[in-house]
């Protein structure tokens, strides 16, 4: 693949198609095919984002002043951080100077980074209760049905996860779920895995910010365009039965309605806590687990003249994907680890390694592929919270979900790599 010489943004043209077909592989039915203008309202609406966002100056510099809700809410959060935790919470007054060749700054990820949770997660309760949200999802829900033609329920459902998340969108149609087809049921659990919550967008600008401090518009704009994408790929994988009808929203569940502001504010904070926790205990667990792995195949002899780990397993697995979306071969591999590590572990990893990687080894344009490639809840962690959210949900349609799930993780995957790809063409 070295010696391919063509222009970049034909790599990521044909990569968008390539994605396609491996959906189609994996399709229950390869004779029913979405429409051809369905492929082409997703292609433009990926690209026409992608181009007013990277192209034009205003909508470019938007992106920077939204960096001032990042540093606005990481002040905030600090100087909470501090009053509970001391330094350890904001490292800017230690009682002693670190040792030589010691981060100076001493970051401590859970107590330092992660409590943006907590704080986000409170706020977007409140706009939750005060309406704005709502008004953005059911917005985004229309664009969507006019867009590609969905039904009212999986198009809120999937406009949600942007703002909620994968557990939380999918109350907004519980009282639907029972009577969802088995291909709307695939489109919801694909949306979920495509996109990540409102209350994480922060945290990933946050530890993105070395990188640039467009972060946070970046993180948005990738889930933003991954929902049509999703909805595509899920289609392309588990298509609608012949005369099966969209299913409207008729009803939607009272799953978030408080009492009042403070009441939404401090239900939302308890929330945030709780992911505060989930995501601690999780990155303990798989760090733990990678670095278990890589004990054991330090056993085994070297590959190519270098020590076998989980990071160079796949690597090798995902360089051809991520060659696809745009990133030359020779930074592939680099690349490919860092979509492994966010499949197989989650995108929190994945994005503090993308940080963590040396100077020169993904160019600016590779770098902004995978930041959009990374920007989903597509992991094998979030089976287990698909599973078990939706089958508290409605549990008349567990074992559809069961069975759903695992493929779902692909459709999912596809669609953040699709995204990742937009970025490739218009770069």
């Amino acid at each position: 693949m070295s010696g391919l010489s063509f222009d970049p943004r034909i790599q990521s043209a044909i990569g968008m198609v390539a994605f396609w077909a491996i959906a189609w592989l994996f399709s229950e039915r390869k004779l029913k095919l979405p429409p051809i203008q369905r492929f082409v309202a997703v292609v433009a609406f990926q690209v026409g984002l992608a181009f007013i966002f990277l192209q034009i100056p205003a909508a470019r510099d938007s992106l920077v002043a939204v960096n001032g809700i990042v540093l606005a809410l990481s002040e905030a959060t600090g100087t909470a951080t501090d009053f509970l935790f001391g330094y350890v919470g904001r490292s800017d007054n230690m009682p002693f100077a670190p040792a030589e060749g010691e981060n100076p700054g001493l970051f401590i990820f859970a107590f330092q980074a992660l409590p943006l949770i907590v704080v986000v997660s409170a706020l977007a309760a409140v706009l939750w209760h005060w309406g704005i949200l709502k008004i953005i999802i059911r917005s985004f829900s229309l664009v969507l049905q006019g867009l590609l033609g969905t039904g009212g329920a999986i198009s809120l459902s999937a406009a949600a996860n942007v703002i909620l998340g994968q557990s939380e969108a999918p109350l907004l149609i519980r009282p639907l779920l029972r009577n969802l087809s088995r291909s709307e049921l695939f489109a919801v659990i694909t949306c979920g895995f495509a996109t990540v919550a409102g209350t994480v967008m922060t945290l990933y600008a946050f530890i993105l910010s070395p990188i640039s401090e467009a972060m946070l518009g970046h993180i948005f704009v990738a889930s933003v365009i991954s929902v049509p994408s999703a909805l595509l790929f899920s289609e392309l994988m588990v298509p609608p039965e012949k005369g099966e009808v969209p299913t409207k929203v008729d009803e939607t569940a009272s799953g978030f309605a408080y009492e009042n502001t403070m009441d939404a504010f401090t239900a939302g904070a308890t929330e945030g806590g709780k992911l505060w926790a989930n995501i601690v205990v999780a990155i303990l667990a798989f760090i733990a687990l990678a670095s278990l792995i890589n004990l054991i195949l330090g056993g085994l002899p070297e590959v190519f003249g270098e020590p076998l780990t989980l990071e160079r397993l796949l690597g090798f697995v995902f360089a051809p994907l991520v060659w696809l979306a745009g990133v030359p071969w020779e930074q592939a591999g680099a690349a490919g680890q860092l979509m492994g590590i966010k499949t197989i572990l989650n995108e929190v990893i994945a994005y503090t390694s993308l940080v963590s990687l040396e100077d020169g080894t993904l160019d600016d344009r590779s770098t902004l592929i995978m930041v959009y490639a990374l920007c989903g809840f597509a992991n094998i962690a979030s089976l287990g919270i698909i599973i078990g959210g939706l089958g508290v949900l409605e549990e008349s349609r567990r074992s559809d979900i069961i069975a759903l799930a695992p493929r779902a993780l692909i459709s999912g995957t596809l669609a953040t790599l699709s995204s990742g790809a937009a970025i490739g063409i218009v770069f």
